[in-house]
């Protein structure tokens, strides 16, 4: 008997309206003719009837054939229902609602509050004119993206993690919105900390703020027993009435969810695809579904039937990023099998790894600050992962369930202690430990992580697509998605962190629309780099690209609100959705600028974050970046250092000195600062024409440039 096998969680399923898409144009002439070609690109998304409301009239219609509208101001919806069908948008006491929800304790909710409700959109709607948005989104178990409109008002709003998708544009006085970026052209994610409000009266948007969740590391008790009743109940919550599937690679979290699913008696199908016949999810997919007895599809996809799918794949993620393609192979094929059997749900494992400490790259950083490394992954993960599975789960018509994602697991895994979570080098060891308990073979439950792309073989086809045309993953993916990726502002500082983080995302089909830094008067900055930061100007110059500068007195957090000012800048004037970050090591500097660009609503990407410091210096000398020391403050280095470009060897003495007395090759630890002089992002190199050698101490010394010209 196992510890935990004997637990049972039993409840209530109720319908709900699911598998939808949302779209609106506020001050548009032509609203009603770009509500019905976006309702069109997201067919796939409802196709149980379309709706809309102009302001005045509400019309459906089950055969997606709309009455034409003159208004200027419309809100349109598909729906796709899986239980049963209320058409939308929704109306009640002069408020108007489309959403794409999936609110598990609707009904809870609904008794609570003494809300006649027909199903979740319609508890949503009557809920929020009870209590208005911001005390009603805190109650809401569950996923959701909504418009709420309201006279003269429209509230924009999406689940805290960003699970649900919804993309917006506000240009002037015009407001677009839609579950898809594809059904607008031009538009920018909305961040899930933050409530859209528009002001129909003046064209105006502003947005108010939300609270993410709170670390504070004091769970108690038995842990392990805590987590088993947590993990249960967000799987059981999600199951619906209707057949459904499992995204299945044999790996620890699929291979969880699929034994509480069959310890809870469902009936369910695990689906796994892959390129070979001997990929390392699919041998053990097959070895665990034989002896747990789980019902198991799999299909097994040439290289030649792989180009296809990408032909389809990577325009509907609107993403050319090679590891977001990877997994996007095996998940796509996944749920094309689920669909022709009839599911209209699909799980996943999704959202394990960012909870319970499963990134290989969290153990190169200090496991006390584990969960706040969690902690960073979740802000992200709507980007990197939510919206590419919510768009290729609903063009396989699926729902999307993904339990390690409900926001009262999430609360509960952020404040498990650090050490059960990496334990003697082992990823996720307190989630071994749960497989175990509930009987999954020591073979299975301990079995190291491998990443989808990896694990299923499509990687690998990938590089030999490439290398057939002689091109790199990135430069072959590009033919499938010819725009860029998403558009960013690279924060530099002149040295060799910022601009390699920049080249590295550059590499992977990201567009650098203009570069971005802080002239600090204070030299001793707790943010910003301020040796030779003048530099800053001929490196925009040599890379072709704009670039925003802001200068600060450098006082300790105040300097934050300069920081602000520059990304608003960015925004407002290159149109910028996200920035790139040269941290490598610094929690300081990462949480900070993850705090003010979650405020100015802009992505944070940190490409060499817990990247191998000497790996990556290594690597962008061969690369071809030429790197110069501008100031040194650490035993073991002197003036000598200064001014000469660095090369392989002179890595090899940081090894030895880091041997030695401890010096972050890197200097993550204020050790030396750097100036890039040239580097591929560079058109022209910097040639410095004249400097100032100042040194304090044997150990310490700075390298003014006074003249640089570009050559």
């Amino acid at each position: 008997m196992f510890l935990f096998q004997s637990i049972a969680i039993k409840r209530e399923v109720y319908p709900q309206v699911a598998m939808c898409s949302i779209i609106g144009f506020f001050q548009e002439k032509e609203a009603f003719t770009k509500m019905q070609k976006g309702l069109e690109i997201m067919q796939e998304r409802g196709r149980d009837g379309s709706g809309y409301y102009d302001g005045k009239v509400q019309y459906s219609s089950s055969a997606n054939k709309l009455a034409i509208s003159k208004s200027e101001n419309i809100i349109g919806h598909n729906l796709h229902a899986i239980v049963n069908t209320l058409p939308q948008p929704l109306q009640f006491k002069e408020r108007v609602l489309v959403s794409n929800c999936e609110i598990y304790n609707w009904k809870e909710l609904a008794t609570e509050y003494s809300i006649e409700a027909k199903n979740d959109s319609d508890l949503l709607l009557k809920l929020i004119f009870k209590l208005g948005i911001q005390k009603t989104l805190p109650l809401l178990r569950g996923v959701y993206a909504f418009a709420y409109w309201e006279k003269d008002t429209v509230h924009l709003a999406r689940d805290i993690l960003g699970v649900k998708p919804l993309w917006y544009h506000h240009e002037g006085k015009k407001l677009y919105f839609s579950s898809e970026k594809k059904a607008l052209g031009e538009a920018e994610e909305l961040n899930p900390r933050q409530i859209l409000k528009y002001s129909l009266k003046t064209g105006k948007a502003s947005f108010i703020e939300r609270k993410f969740f709170s670390l504070t590391n004091k769970t108690k008790g038995n842990v392990l027993q805590k987590l088993h009743l947590q993990l249960v109940d967000a799987v059981l919550t999600q199951v619906p009435e209707r057949k459904f599937g499992l995204l299945f690679s044999g790996g620890l979290d699929s291979l969880v969810l699929a034994k509480i699913l069959q310890d809870q008696g469902k009936d369910f199908t695990c689906y796994t695809a892959a390129a070979r016949e001997d990929s390392p999810d699919l041998l053990s997919a097959k070895a665990v579904a034989e002896k747990l007895r789980l019902k198991f599809k799999y299909k097994i996809i040439t290289k030649e039937e792989t180009k296809e799918y990408l032909k389809k794949i990577v325009p509907l993620i609107e993403d050319s990023n090679v590891v977001k393609v990877g997994v996007a192979l095996p998940l796509f094929i996944a749920c094309e099998m689920a669909q022709k059997d009839g599911n209209k749900v699909i799980f996943s494992g999704s959202g394990a790894d960012e909870i319970f400490g499963g990134y290989h790259r969290y153990k190169a950083g200090d496991l006390k600050k584990l969960n706040e490394d969690c902690y960073s992954d979740l802000l992200k993960i709507y980007e990197k992962n939510c919206y590419r599975d919510d768009v290729i789960t609903m063009h396989n018509n699926l729902e999307l369930r993904v339990p390690f994602l409900d926001k009262e697991l999430v609360a509960f895994a952020l404040n498990i202690p650090p050490a059960m979570k990496i334990k003697n080098g082992e990823e996720k060891y307190i989630l071994r430990q749960l497989a175990l308990d509930l009987g999954i073979p020591k073979a299975f439950a301990e079995r190291k992580k491998k990443a989808a792309q990896y694990g299923s073989g499509f990687d690998q086809v990938l590089e030999k697509l490439a290398k057939k045309e002689n091109k790199s993953k990135s430069a072959y993916l590009e033919q499938f998605y010819q725009r860029r990726n998403v558009r960013l502002g690279a924060l530099i500082s002149g040295g060799k962190d910022s601009l390699y983080a920049a080249y590295v995302m550059k590499k992977q089909n990201y567009d650098l629309s203009c570069v971005i830094s802080i002239k600090s008067l204070n030299p001793d900055s707790y943010m910003f780099h301020t040796p030779n930061i003048h530099l800053v100007y001929l490196q925009s110059e040599s890379m072709g690209i704009p670039l925003v500068v802001v200068e600060t007195k450098g006082e300790k957090e105040k300097e934050l609100k300069d920081l602000e000012k520059a990304l608003q800048e960015a925004k407002e004037k290159y149109k910028i959705e996200g920035i790139i970050s040269g941290a490598i090591f610094s929690q300081y500097q990462r949480e900070r600028l993850e705090k003010v660009a979650d405020k100015v609503g802009l992505k944070v990407f940190s490409p060499l974050w817990h990247m191998d410091q000497e790996q990556e210096i290594r690597q962008l000398i061969r690369e071809g970046f030429e790197v110069i020391l501008s100031s040194i403050a650490a035993e073991g280095l002197d003036k000598s250092w200064l001014g000469r470009v660095l090369t392989e060897k002179d890595v090899d003495k940081l090894v030895l000195l880091h041997k030695k007395h401890g010096l972050n090759i890197a200097f993550e630890g204020g050790e030396a600062e750097s100036l890039v002089l040239w580097c591929p992002l560079f058109k022209k190199k910097i040639k410095i024409i004249s400097s100032e050698i100042i040194e304090e101490k044997v150990h310490t010394a700075r390298l003014f440039v006074t003249k640089a010209v570009l050559n």
